[in-house]
């Protein structure tokens, strides 16, 4: 645990900076590293403890998270005007820190809601998901119908999801980019949080109801309705039409009840976003002891992000299960570095202006704190977008750092929690999946403490330990997936939140 009364936080004797708790002022004594800060330091952000030259490597974790680009000397402030990125050799070593899970003797459980083909479901909804853009409209015209009062006859369902984006035409009706929109709509549609599903199209649109359903091996049943705008006769039929089977599927939906499963069926989506310098010291690795735990109670923990894990990889490769799986991360790194360059972009293009005022200052550094979100255990598998993650454990997803793509990949791939961690303070939900909100630390938590679930500040301040976060994650991971509503749930996020990843151009 780390000692309440020290100034900064070092994270290994190996390591040429440590962390301010607080906000510094210049000439404070660093009784623990023998130095005076030069400057004023903020909180969260780096201070040398040893004398630097230019294009030399500066660790963090005792790993490199850049190269010095002017002289530094200890006591000084380190951050963008002093260090950068820079490309260095990783020794990816497949499978050598690799370890069978050690499964716990009795399982924890939750309360769940088991589906008639043995899914098991945390939340009870209805979804109504559009196609494509052209539809997004009708979707929140069906959804709106059914407020809270109309809904207060069905207690047992949470309510009526609208799931709409902005893309769907636009684009071939052939190829990646629609693949991966299509394996999404897919996953949603037939997510167990979602007792029944309308999906909805135009009609004329590259993204045809029929294709989609084809492509993803679905059939409409009692539980998934497809229909038009243009078959059905227009906005106002199309609306009562599905207002309609709503209504009709209500009273079954109402039926379901909770019963006792174990946690085996809980699967995880970890996801940070709005970083700080403490992210990779509190949240982060305590959301990690929370996925460990899962795991060893037989339940799996999604880890993604892909262009912030960059610099880390090496880190996950070396616990893959074998090095087939280690493999398929690096495809899915060279692919983003191909990618960006592609676009004219780079990898380096985070850390965001948010994280680099919390103290971040390169993505080697952020990711190094993002990767300790997936914990100790096997790396399992490794996933592409929205793919249906089957694989028991630890496991990996390829996205973007976008939060919201991110996570909408998570719940397209089975995910029935979320837990996100925030250092700057992101007000984030996503229907039909609870999302759990833990803060870096407490400043941040007193004044956000409506959004927030966990304040893992606490590990900062020296008062608890990453194990006992961790272990009251877990429980809280528990009871929300029994059906206690996060503070997020509680604000009604999560009906905007729907992010498809876009790729290719838009025609």
């Amino acid at each position: 645990m780390l000692q309440a009364a020290d100034l900064t936080i070092r994270l290994n004797a190996a390591d040429d900076v440590v962390i301010s708790r607080t906000e510094l002022p210049a000439g404070s004594e660093l009784l623990n590293e023998k130095v005076r800060t030069a400057v004023t330091i903020p909180a969260g952000h780096k201070i040398a403890t040893r004398s630097l030259k230019p294009g030399d490597a500066v660790r963090r974790y005792n790993q490199i998270i850049g190269f010095v680009t002017q002289p530094v000397n200890p006591g000084d402030h380190v951050h963008v005007h002093n260090l950068a990125m820079g490309d260095f050799e990783r020794d990816y070593s497949f499978g050598t820190d690799y370890a069978p899970t050690e499964f716990v003797a009795e399982p924890a459980t939750f309360m769940g809601i088991k589906r008639a083909d043995g899914r098991v479901a945390t939340r009870n909804y209805i979804g109504v998901i559009s196609s494509v853009n052209c539809s997004a409209h009708v979707c929140r015209m069906i959804a709106k119908y059914f407020d809270d009062d109309f809904m207060a006859q069905y207690p047992a369902v949470d309510g009526v999801v609208p799931i709409h984006h902005r893309t769907g035409c636009g684009m071939s009706a052939d190829g990646e980019p629609i693949d991966v929109l299509r394996r999404t709509l897919g996953g949603y549609a037939v997510h167990p949080n979602f007792h029944s599903s309308l999906l909805i199209g135009l009609g004329c649109e590259a993204n045809q109801i029929n294709n989609l359903l084809a492509s993803q091996g679905l059939k409409r049943n009692e539980h998934l309705k497809a229909f038009t705008i243009q078959d059905t006769g227009g906005t106002r039929k199309t609306v009562d039409h599905g207002i309609g089977m709503i209504k009709d599927m209500l009273p079954e939906a109402n039926k379901v009840s909770r019963e006792d499963l174990p946690a085996s069926h809980l699967t995880l989506g970890l996801e940070c976003g709005g970083s700080d310098g403490y992210s990779g010291i509190s949240a982060n690795p305590a959301l990690g002891a929370a996925a460990d735990l899962l795991v060893m109670h037989g339940g799996s923990a999604i880890l993604s992000e892909t262009p912030e894990v960059y610099g880390a990889e090496h880190l996950l490769t070396r616990r893959a299960v074998s090095r087939e799986v280690g493999e398929k991360l690096i495809k899915r790194i060279k692919w983003w570095e191909d990618y960006t360059t592609r676009l004219g972009g780079e990898m380096n293009n985070n850390p965001s202006p948010g994280n680099k005022a919390g103290g971040l200052t390169t993505i080697l550094e952020k990711s190094l704190g993002a990767v300790a979100k997936g914990g100790t255990q096997g790396l399992m598998d490794v996933y592409e977008y929205a793919e249906h993650v089957t694989q028991r454990g630890f496991v990996f997803m390829d996205t973007p750092g976008y939060d919201p793509v991110s996570v909408t990949g998570h719940v397209a791939g089975g995910a029935n929690v979320i837990c996100f961690t925030t250092g700057r303070g992101s007000a984030y939900g996503c229907k039909p999946a609870p999302s759990i909100k833990l803060a870096t630390n407490s400043a941040m938590f007193g004044k956000q403490e409506e959004d927030m679930d966990v304040n893992c500040g606490v590990i900062v301040d020296g008062t608890a330990s990453i194990e006992e976060v961790g272990q009251q994650t877990f429980e809280l991971i528990l009871k929300v997936a029994s059906g206690e509503k996060s503070k997020s749930e509680q604000w009604g996020y999560g009906e905007d939140e729907f992010a498809p990843w876009v790729l290719g151009p838009t025609m």
